[in-house]
């Protein structure tokens, strides 16, 4: 096994010493001209490359984010990762990003290996409806902001869509469209995104003088394509079938989407289907997918903002107050929804 290059070699095969090297690496102004150029060849000759470790335990300070998103095999948080990791970039700080995949004691070991590496902040979406992990990693007074959640209860930032106005904007076309029995397949009730998209569908129906009997719900465990193609066998096994389904994410809707197809129900004939996020997918399925888009890049970028804001050092006027910016969702009618009834 080759052995690492340490500063020491740097400074021996430069004839300088170890404060030397370590100027030209963090001070490089302060060093002559001449000097600066003999270690720097010496590190280049070598290949030394530098503890960012040993770096963070002298500073105090990680060039890291944490980002714990509830699923990365989900493109909606892929989209949020590109938006945070532009924002850190422009910083001059990586991110480390790590997936709960929806479990809260995976969770916790994330936000435990966060808080050991010391990283600059964390953009969490939790998969922990309790907020006990939350409290638990509070403890280490690491910032973090919430992402495609509001801060409920707490005073830290978040970054998230209006859930509520995205349920209502699904329901409502589909009310509008002439649809009077509609299923929801919710996935995990825990979850308040969940909950809120469900608020939204009440309301929708409410506004048009149907009451909440008129909305079947399919809670699922998971948020994905297989969950969706569950709560579509459960649908047609339905004696009195909803003529349209509203689904919590794009993933369950494409799963739903699977379902009908392989049992020859037309969509959007015999049934209408709306997703929610607008993924890359929605547009590109067999038969395209109405969907409520959310800003997953700018609420990324956003978050990983407020994160920088309130981790920086110095310059700023006054301190950091922490914000709750709540985006609007936006309809995306394709052909999935579009049958007259």
């Amino acid at each position: 096994m080759a052995q690492s290059v340490g500063i020491k070699d740097v400074a021996r095969a430069a004839g300088v010493s170890v404060g030397t090297v370590s100027n030209v690496i963090n001070r490089p102004d302060t060093v002559a001209t001449e000097t600066r150029a003999r270690v720097q060849s010496a590190i280049d000759r070598l290949g030394y490359v530098r503890s960012e470790s040993a770096r963070q335990l002298r500073a105090g300070r990680s060039r890291i984010m944490g980002l714990l998103v509830l699923d990365m095999g989900n493109p909606f948080f892929v989209d949020v990762a590109r938006g945070a990791e532009r924002a850190a970039r422009d910083a001059g700080l990586g991110v480390m990003v790590c997936n709960s995949a929806e479990s809260v004691s995976e969770e916790a070991d994330y936000l435990a290996l966060l808080a050991e590496q010391r990283v600059r902040g964390v953009l969490l979406t939790p998969a922990d409806a309790t907020g006990r992990n939350i409290d638990s990693f509070r403890r280490h007074g690491i910032p973090f902001v919430l992402v495609d959640r509001v801060a409920e209860g707490t005073s830290e930032c978040s970054v998230s869509v209006d859930d509520v106005a995205g349920g209502e904007l699904a329901v409502r076309h589909l009310v509008d469209a002439g649809h009077r029995s509609i299923a929801y397949v919710s996935g995990p009730p825990g979850f308040n995104q969940v909950r809120d998209r469900r608020t939204g569908a009440l309301t929708a129906l409410a506004e048009a003088g149907l009451g909440p009997e008129h909305l079947r719900e399919l809670p699922t465990e998971r948020l994905d394509v297989a969950a969706g193609r569950d709560a579509g066998a459960r649908l047609l096994g339905l004696a009195d079938r909803p003529t349209a389904v509203f689904c919590a994410n794009d993933l369950l809707a494409l799963g739903v989407l699977q379902a009908m197809y392989a049992a020859g129900v037309s969509v959007p004939d015999d049934l209408a289907i709306v997703g929610y996020d607008d993924i890359e997918f929605a547009a590109a399925a067999a038969v395209p997918l109405t969907s409520v888009r959310q800003p997953a890049v700018t609420m990324g970028a956003l978050a990983a903002d407020l994160l920088l804001e309130e981790t920086e050092e110095g310059g700023r006027a006054r301190p950091h107050e922490h914000r709750r910016v709540v985006l609007q969702p936006e309809l995306v009618v394709r052909r999935s929804s579009l049958a007259p009834r």
